[in-house]
């Protein structure tokens, strides 16, 4: 087939499904409509008694969903039409709006969450015995109890976030999505976006991946100070909130509560990957021995082992994952297609679009929108099957409430990463050719380096500079601990040059999403034993992951996950997951030898 015999073809999604325009009728009536709804339920004030009849209590809870449901399509839209060109004065101006309307009405319904929070033991188990669905929301509510503060002060604070830390988490996405990158590629000067830069960071010539490289930091870096500043703010902001105000007993606090994950949990985990560093490092001598080099430079940590320079057209890589979560289970493949079928996927390259690649679940009565910048890569196609895993896991727990269909950010990366490693799969089961499947084998390495590995110490970065940052460091100080840390990762492996002091400002989830990073290594360690379990169990394993997936976010990730037989809680799991690697990467020496 020719590509253009393939049903779907790159193109940009449709936000019709939220709303036509950024100025539509349509819009204006939702800001006139959620006033409206918040200001009738203000009237509820009143009834919140703690002998409040309890299907009383569900129709208020019914009601705030209902109101929440169209606030977060407001901001869906709003943030979905800046990903898609942030460089829009319109779209700018209409976040604007939105972020300082949420605030508004977050205030004036906040009395509802606060009552919920302070209501006696006693009565708020009355109430959740009988709230079904709503059951997690509330005692995840509850557990924010201890952070929490009076109604003025929690007003306060949203009202200073808009102009404050959105505001410059904005001012970082503004600046940095202007990047252009100026790069010679085959004898043309060519004007490259972020994705078209690091996509070099791949290619055989090693020439051509230090350039790459080289400029990626070069720009960073002539912004880095500045970049640097936004995040020391934001960093402060966070701690003067989360320590000063809510009284967490650590940054990290701060996210491992929102995920319901216990601070012991994300301790191991992180020391763990610690104890593996060594696992990569022999991979990466052995990547060098396959590329003839003494020792890999940081420039080649990505580098193809094969010299297959094979493409995969976009509707051709739709099919390939289509195949392969139809392999598992028919409804994943239903559900993925439903994603293109509705346009809500944005593939294409282009000048102002963010750069990566995500998933937007908006509400479990819509079909989530899903960005990448397809370039015909394999990897590519891993993180069209990554996205599109995260799409399916919101649709399959769209029974769930706007509260509970969500999972938490570890367990959220289970559904993608488990699609990646069944695309693997399918290729590998497809592929005739040993020099791709040599290459393919590598890059499952390589992308447990970068999910796992490198992520968590993303993570212990993070942890390190919300210290530093708070003991008065420099944004130079910062660059030159992000870079020992950088170097003590490799070791004696991988030759770190200079440039890389700068790969910190522009790690986009720091800014965004303190500490969400390790999610990743949870979610990657996390599906290699349930993956494990199903190549031993086969078909029988099935509908245990099936309802992990079709759980979401209604129950807590540790309950979830002891109900299929693991215990996050125990470092030997997460070692178990290293041991997966470990095991892969003897099997490549032993080839080799």
């Amino acid at each position: 087939m020719t590509e253009s015999t393939y049903p779907f073809q790159q193109k940009r999604w449709s936000l019709a499904d939220l709303f036509p325009a950024p100025n539509s009728p349509e819009l204006e009536a939702a800001f006139v409509q959620v006033k409206q709804m918040a200001s009738d339920f203000t009237q509820v004030r009143e009834q919140l008694t703690p002998d409040i009849p309890s299907a009383d209590f569900l129709a208020l809870a019914r009601r705030y969903e209902e109101l929440s449901d169209l606030l977060y399509r407001m901001n869906s839209y709003a943030g979905l039409a800046f990903a898609e060109d942030t460089q829009n004065q319109a779209t700018l101006a209409l976040m604007a709006r939105v972020e300082q309307f949420t605030a508004d009405i977050t205030n004036e319904t906040l009395f509802f969450s606060l009552w919920w929070k302070m209501l006696d033991d006693a009565n708020a188990e009355r109430l959740m015995a009988v709230s079904g669905d709503y059951r997690y929301w509330l005692e995840e509510m509850r557990h924010f109890k201890p952070h929490t503060l009076s109604e003025a002060e929690e007003k306060i604070i949203n009202i200073k976030d808009v102009t404050g830390a959105n505001a410059l988490r904005t001012l970082y996405d503004t600046i940095t999505n202007r990047y252009v990158f100026e790069l010679e590629v085959n004898g043309e000067r060519r004007e490259l976006t972020r994705g078209e830069l690091t996509s070099l960071v791949r290619q055989h010539d090693p020439e051509l991946r230090a350039a790459a490289y080289q400029k990626l930091y070069e720009v960073y870096g002539k912004d880095g100070p500045v970049l640097g500043q936004i995040y020391q703010t934001l960093v402060r902001d966070w701690r003067n909130e989360g320590l000063g105000l809510r009284g967490y007993a650590q940054p990290i606090s701060v996210r491992n509560l929102a995920n319901d994950i216990p601070d012991e949990v994300v301790d191991t985990l992180l020391e763990v990957a610690q104890r593996n560093v060594g696992i990569f490092q022999r991979f990466f001598r052995l990547k060098a021995r396959l590329l003839g080099m003494e020792r890999l430079r940081r420039y080649d940590v990505y580098a193809p082992i094969a010299r297959s320079d094979k493409q995969y057209p976009f509707g051709q890589a739709a099919e390939m994952v289509f195949d392969s979560f139809r392999q598992f289970d028919p409804r994943l493949e239903e559900l993925a297609r439903r994603v293109f079928e509705q346009d809500h996927l944005d593939s294409e390259v282009r000048k102002g679009k963010r750069g990566g690649a995500f998933c937007a679940s908006t509400s479990p009565r819509l079909t989530p929108w899903v960005l990448v910048n397809y370039q015909q890569r394999a990897d590519d196609v891993a993180t069209l099957a990554h996205e599109l895993g995260h799409a399916i896991h919101s649709m399959m727990a769209a029974d769930h409430s706007l509260f509970t269909f969500h999972s938490c950010l570890p367990l959220a990366e289970t559904a993608s990463t488990f699609g990646e490693m069944m695309l693997m799969d399918r290729l590998l089961a497809q592929e005739t050719d040993p020099a791709v499947r040599r290459d393919i084998l590598f890059r499952q390495v390589d992308d447990a380096y970068a999910t796992i590995q490198r992520q968590a110490f993303f993570c212990l970065f993070e942890r390190q500079a919300h210290e530093m940052i708070n003991e008065g460091a420099s944004v130079d100080d910062l660059s030159e601990a992000y870079l020992t840390a950088l170097r003590s990762q490799f070791g004696d492996a991988v030759e770190v040059s200079d440039e890389f002091r700068w790969e910190w400002v522009s790690i986009p989830h720091i800014y965004h999403t303190p500490f969400y990073v390790y999610a990743y290594a949870f979610g990657q360690l996390l599906v290699f034993a349930l993956y494990q379990q199903f190549k031993v169990e086969g078909e029988s394993f099935k509908p245990r992951y099936l309802k992990i997936l079709a759980t979401g976010g209604s129950k807590a990730p540790v309950e979830i996950l002891a109900e299929a037989g693991i215990d996050v809680r125990q470092a030997a799991f997460w070692q178990g997951g290293f041991d997966v690697i470990d095991a892969l990467v003897r099997q490549l020496e032993a080839e080799l030898a």
